[in-house]
């Protein structure tokens, strides 16, 4: 069991992870979708304007990735807080 202090410590890591990760997100779908989407098509993959592949398709790989990267971070936080699964239900019921 976590003392406040842990909590806040582990709480304060998972917010700073969280949020380097939206920024990174909405550099990439806001970004390189739609504010530099010009500057990216001068460039093709394929004959496909790599601006546009942002828009379609690039911001939401790129948001799985994050996801997984998110994932197996906190799996990694949660090893070093001593927390398990187990116990994070025990705690919400």
């Amino acid at each position: 069991m976590l003392d406040v202090d842990q909590r806040r410590e582990y709480w304060r890591r998972n917010v700073r992870i969280m949020s380097v990760l939206l920024v990174i997100w909405a550099l990439v779908s806001f970004g390189a979708g739609i504010l530099f989407v010009d500057v990216l098509n001068a460039v093709s993959i394929f004959g496909i304007p790599l601006g546009f592949w942002f828009a379609q398709q690039g911001s939401i790989i790129v948001f799985v990735l994050l996801i997984a990267f998110y994932v197996w971070r906190m799996d990694k936080l949660d090893a070093e807080f001593g927390i398990t699964e187990y116990e994070q239900e025990v705690h919400h019921q």
